[in-house]
């Protein structure tokens, strides 16, 4: 589905930014895989996935807490001089999971810089590139906390709950561009973001759920390929939900 297309992927090494970076390659797409370091794990699984698949993964460092991290990354991008056909904004923090009321408004807007402020302004950086070529797909990975709202995630919800205004105003001013902007908002995913979440909440969460089962990561990166594939050319400004019947 993405063959010869050049994809732009943050959070690369989490458990969903893992997936897509997988799905990507495995649909023969050559992909920016931006991540805050690179070890051995990291260069052994990027080297696989080139053999295997027959395309290019280079490692970009960033941190989305330093702005000049994010300037630095998309330059290192740009000055490729190469066609950006995608953009995939994964990368993300859940945050201390507290009530508002006992939430420090400095972590509050450290999950914003980290989940939306970085997130954008990297995005901005790469837009003229695309926006020259009138093509492109910009796939956010948002929750669908952001949309039910969840007990106790107050900086993780309403950060999620601004990428999910950002994916529908930026879908309407660059429609007249071919650039295509929606968000997937997964349910519960079987990754390590679990893990500050108490068994009692898991289990009410799962509960919810016509499917009884976590997520898996590639199914979140099989629909984000189809989002970032010409098979979804006339799908924009959606917030797309995948949790398991919810």
């Amino acid at each position: 589905m993405l063959k010869n297309k050049n994809i732009v992927i943050t959070g690369a090494t989490g458990g969903i930014g893992r997936a897509i970076v997988n799905e990507c390659a495995k649909n023969h797409a050559n992909v920016w895989a931006l991540l805050r370091k690179v070890d051995d794990d990291t260069k052994m699984w990027i080297e696989a996935l080139k053999i295997q698949n027959n395309v290019e993964i280079k490692p970009v460092i960033i941190d989305f807490l330093d702005r000049e991290s994010i300037r630095e990354a998309a330059s290192k991008i740009i000055e490729e001089n190469i066609g950006i056909d995608g953009i995939v904004n994964n990368a993300g923090v859940v945050g201390n999971i507290e009530l508002f009321s006992m939430t420090r408004m400095d972590d509050i807007k450290e999950t914003f810089e980290i989940n939306f402020f970085g997130p954008m302004e990297f995005t901005q950086r790469l837009l003229k590139r695309l926006m020259r070529q009138k093509k492109g797909s910009i796939v956010n990975i948002s929750s669908i906390a952001s949309l039910d709202g969840e007990p106790g995630q107050f900086a993780y919800v309403s950060s999620k709950a601004a990428i999910n205004g950002a994916t529908k105003k930026l879908s309407n001013e660059l429609a007249p561009f071919n650039i295509r902007v929606n968000a997937i908002a997964p349910g519960m995913v079987d990754t390590n973001m679990l893990s500050n979440m108490t068994e009692e909440l898991k289990k009410d969460m799962l509960n919810k759920l016509a499917i009884k089962r976590l997520a898996k990561p590639e199914e979140i990166g099989k629909l984000c390929t189809f989002l970032l594939s010409d098979n979804s050319e006339f799908i924009t400004g959606q917030i797309i939900r995948i949790d398991g019947g919810r």
